[in-house]
């Protein structure tokens, strides 16, 4: 979703997680727009690129041609986080980052006719490494899916109506994503703080094969790799799906009996939620939320949260964030949400 900042996780549960994860509290932030640029959320970025009026990458690369297009976008990846804004997340206590990335990452898995900048592997080895030599530790996380998982949102790289990825061609676009991703983590050392891969950012409700095919097969590829490598379980990938309150079935279901070194990614909106928009209520919400878990979706990750209140009210005297009547409140309720 596109309203990313932070995140945390619940592990006190956790019975069977393999030392590639965390045993303390994940404090975090999203490497939002650095590898999927979200025109709304960097809008002065997306116009100093060339990229306009493009609602996504994809249109981008239309507007620009392919050349310009790469030009564009490698120069992006390389100036938009810093090794001094790894320097100051490493002040704040930050320990971990979710990079969000594309499948076309991996070029392997671009198909004739598909839009995509290309050179990113190289800027994402950098980004990687920034933060393993200052111990930070890293999510991956296949945010844009081949054939676009979600309609209407530019994370995925292509704003479209169309929702393609639920097909076995693309699915086995995605697994050859993984399987790239898995052992450059494994064999390359700037992934040396590298401990988790999500399969999948945010699917669409209602396709079963989500759960009864990809999740399974997701899994198995990496550990398939993994194998393969010899990597030893103490050091293998944590490997990462949407939970089931996210309404895109329960990713456990159909994974094997002795799958191990899972975690579960959970996306905190208050401001889509039916929490009255008031900030008693959200505050209150927020000291209660226990993230219950019926389908034993543990360890659970809350990969997005955020300040945002509901659009109708954010301009609002209560919550306009120039009023600086509001700011002791908002630095309460992220506390609350941390």
């Amino acid at each position: 979703m596109a309203k990313s900042t932070s995140f945390y996780a619940l592990l006190a549960a956790a019975s069977t997680v393999l030392a590639a994860l965390p045993s303390n509290k994940i404090r975090g932030v999203n490497l939002g727009s650095l590898f999927i640029v979200e025109p709304w959320m960097s809008s002065n970025t997306w116009k100093s690129m060339g990229c306009g009026g493009a609602k996504s990458e994809w249109d981008c690369v239309i507007s620009l041609g392919q050349e310009k297009a790469n030009t564009a976008f490698q120069k992006h990846w390389d100036t938009f986080i810093t090794a001094d804004d790894f320097d100051k997340m490493k002040d704040y206590g930050i320990n971990t980052v979710r990079i969000p990335v594309g499948h076309w990452f991996v070029e392997e898995t671009i198909i004739v006719g598909e839009n995509w900048p290309r050179g990113g592997m190289q800027y994402l080895d950098k980004v990687a490494g920034l933060a393993a030599s200052r111990n930070i530790g890293v999510i991956i996380d296949l945010h844009a899916a081949p054939g676009v998982q979600v309609a209407g949102n530019a994370f995925t790289g292509h704003l479209t109506d169309d929702t393609g990825f639920y097909t076995s061609l693309n699915y086995a676009r995605a697994y050859t994503f993984l399987s790239n991703m898995t052992e450059r983590i494994h064999t390359n050392p700037c992934y040396s703080s590298t401990f988790a891969l999500e399969v999948l950012n945010e699917p669409e409700q209602g396709h079963d094969s989500l759960v009864s095919t990809y999740y399974p097969k997701a899994y198995s590829t990496i550990r398939s790799v993994e194998s393969d490598l010899k990597v030893p379980k103490a050091q293998a990938l944590t490997v990462q799906m949407m939970d089931s309150t996210w309404g895109a079935g329960n990713p456990r279901q159909n994974l094997p009996g002795d799958a191990v070194g899972l975690a579960f990614d959970n996306h905190r909106y208050l401001t889509y939620s039916s929490t009255p928009a008031t900030k008693k209520d959200y505050l209150k919400t927020s000291c209660s939320d226990v993230f219950s878990s019926p389908d034993n979706n543990k360890p659970l990750v809350v990969g997005e949260w955020s300040l945002a209140v509901k659009q109708e009210k954010e301009w609002s005297n209560e919550f306009s964030p120039t009023n600086e009547n509001n700011h002791a409140w908002y630095t309460q309720w992220w506390a609350a949400q941390n």
